[in-house]
């Protein structure tokens, strides 16, 4: 007899598959594998009571501030501590309490239905020469080879804008960001490159936009989060994907005194209102990316939060785009030159995939491609 502790497979079913358990065995046994932690705030006292009790009865554990059984305050924050066939087992039984609990039985409802989306990585080409990552700059022919570079490399998407948006970057006039960007597309569209890749416009311009749609691109990447609905109706006409991004802000503005009482809520608003409002002018959920949007309007301390919190997100239902390639949080944490950021950006990007992420947006496509790979396989 040997004991070997090891890791938690990756794929636990293909592991119990290979150990040789039945098929109804695989299905409970891996609900119990996976082990999931819940911050629930302001919950009602008698409401945290009520779970206490109910989540011991079925062996998973809610913590508590000491003063919870005596009903000191009229609410308080938990944390909820239960594997999947537990969560599966509270989710029934609260929907018939009170205080609240019902809610909280459709909101873990979500995240138990949400299914997880395939990894792709998104590579950029910035057609401007005041992108903050003088790497990611490509005019003219440099575009297009740097577009074939970037599906060679293994690219899933290209994400191609004619803008800056770093921090205090200066707008640009409609008529200039399409006179930037022409040449592009119109090469993308004659060598239907489209065809080799997927192709994401990054503008909130619908008159970039629809260029660029009409010339073969599928995904728009608008980083002031569909506020203008003729954005959201061209994603409906050309059966796009839109990624809504967060930003606080502008880009002229965003970093000079960024605040939120709790940055992860707000942002879970901010998709809530902007999902109700593509899909009730007939966008598909599905044709929905999220974007925290690393950066936009945002201290180091909202960065890392909504970072540790990425899987609080996934129970939309919708792709998760990642986006911190090279930023500046990684100098916050330790100061690097930009161009010597990307040991910063694999591990980031890596837990936010391990959280929930599934579109990377990078300057390093090779590098990042390599490095999924080899997770992977471990």
């Amino acid at each position: 007899m040997n004991l070997i502790k090891i890791n938690k497979p990756q794929n636990i079913k293909e592991y119990l598959k290979n150990l040789g358990v039945d098929k109804s065995g695989i299905e409970i046994i891996s609900k119990k594998t996976d082990l999931h932690f819940f911050e629930i705030k302001n919950l009602k006292t008698p409401a945290v009571n009520i779970l206490k009790q109910d989540a011991l009865s079925i062996g998973a554990e809610l913590a508590v501030p000491s003063g919870a059984i005596l009903c000191k305050e009229e609410s308080y924050n938990c944390l909820l501590i239960a594997n999947t066939k537990q969560l599966e087992i509270l989710s029934k039984k609260e929907l018939a309490q009170p205080f609240g609990l019902k809610d909280l039985a459709n909101e873990l409802k979500n995240f138990l239905q949400t299914k997880k989306h395939p990894l792709k990585l998104m590579g950029i080409i910035n057609a401007n020469s005041d992108s903050f990552y003088s790497g990611s700059r490509f005019l003219g022919k440099e575009a297009i080879l740097k577009i074939e570079k970037l599906i060679e490399d293994g690219a899933d998407i290209i994400d191609i804008g004619a803008v800056s948006s770093r921090p205090g970057s200066k707008p640009v006039s409609k008529s200039e960001e399409l006179n930037r960007i022409s040449d592009i597309l119109s090469v993308i569209k004659e060598q239907k490159l489209y065809e080799k890749a997927t192709f994401s416009i990054d503008s909130y311009t619908p008159s970039v936009i629809e260029k660029a749609l009409d010339g073969g691109f599928s995904i728009i990447n608008d980083i002031t989060g569909a506020k203008d609905e003729k954005v959201i109706e061209l994603a409906i006409k050309y059966k796009a994907k839109l990624a809504i991004m967060h930003m606080q802000g502008t880009p002229q503005t965003m970093q000079q005194n960024p605040t939120y009482e709790d940055v992860v809520i707000e942002i879970e608003e901010f998709f809530k209102n902007q999902i109700k409002k593509c899909t009730n002018l007939g966008l598909n959920k599905k044709d929905i990316i999220l974007d925290v949007g690393i950066g936009f309007g945002k201290k180091l301390e909202h960065n890392l939060a909504l970072l540790n919190s990425m899987q609080n997100f996934t129970k939309f239902g919708c792709e998760i785009l990642i986006g911190a390639s090279r930023k500046s949080l990684i100098d916050n944490i330790i100061p690097t030159p930009i161009e010597d950021r990307l040991a910063g950006t694999l591990i980031i990007h890596t837990k936010a995939v391990e959280r929930g992420a599934n579109i990377v947006r990078c300057h390093d496509v090779k590098e990042h491609k390599q490095a999924f790979e080899v997770l992977n396989r471990l």
